[in-house]
């Protein structure tokens, strides 16, 4: 599974646990890399799962993304297309599920899981359905196994997602959105607006230490 240590895929890693043979979270440079890694090996320790770390510290700097060029760079605002299309790292996804599918054939494993979910559609290419079938089928094709991704929040909203953890008992306090990467989550960029707004749709008393 792809884990990067943020709400959504650490409900996945927590939902799907008894099927997870192994893990994997990418150090590729972004803003936030480094606080979603902390939360990835907690996570991963608790459940006693295996945390493979993958470094791509190229993307960090070939790439052109804000999410890759400090916390100023960060737009502040709702979670939209208009205002959070600069944050997209092109094909990252691609990339890092070019590298999971691998790992998954080294392992003789069958499928490669990742939490991509509808909010991000309008957003990132990457995370949309027709990207998941297509980079399946190249997967697929392009291993002896004929490995396929399992991408099973593909048409929830990041709340419904919020409300399976909820149910889970997860504690999203181990978990970390910021697109600006600080010690604290900023509460004004897209992303933790949409963390708020998720875990209030879930009934969740959030656990984060905001800044505003």
């Amino acid at each position: 599974m792809v884990l990067s240590g943020g709400m959504d895929s650490t409900t996945m890693l927590h939902e799907y646990a008894g099927r997870i043979a192994v893990a994997v979270t990418f150090d590729y440079g972004s803003n936030h890399n480094a606080r979603e890694i902390e939360c990835a090996r907690y996570n991963c320790r608790a459940l006693g799962i295996e945390l493979v770390e993958v470094k791509m510290d190229f993307i960090g700097r070939l790439f052109n993304s804000s999410l890759l060029s400090g916390a100023d760079a960060i737009p502040e605002g709702d979670y939209n297309d208009d205002n959070m299309r600069s944050t997209v790292v092109p094909f990252r996804n691609g990339i890092m599920l070019a590298a999971a599918a691998g790992l998954a054939e080294s392992r003789g494993l069958h499928k490669v899981m990742m939490a991509n979910h509808s909010g991000d559609h309008a957003i990132y290419p990457d995370c949309r359905p027709g990207f998941v079938e297509a980079m399946s089928r190249a997967i697929s094709e392009g291993t002896y196994d004929h490995i396929e991704i399992f991408a099973p929040y593909t048409a929830l909203t990041k709340g419904q997602i919020a409300a399976r953890g909820a149910a889970l008992g997860i504690d999203y306090a181990h978990t970390y959105s910021c697109y600006k990467g600080g010690e604290r989550h900023c509460g004004l960029c897209g992303t933790c607006r949409e963390r708020k707004q998720a875990l209030a749709e879930a009934g969740i008393n959030d656990p984060t230490d905001y800044e505003a």
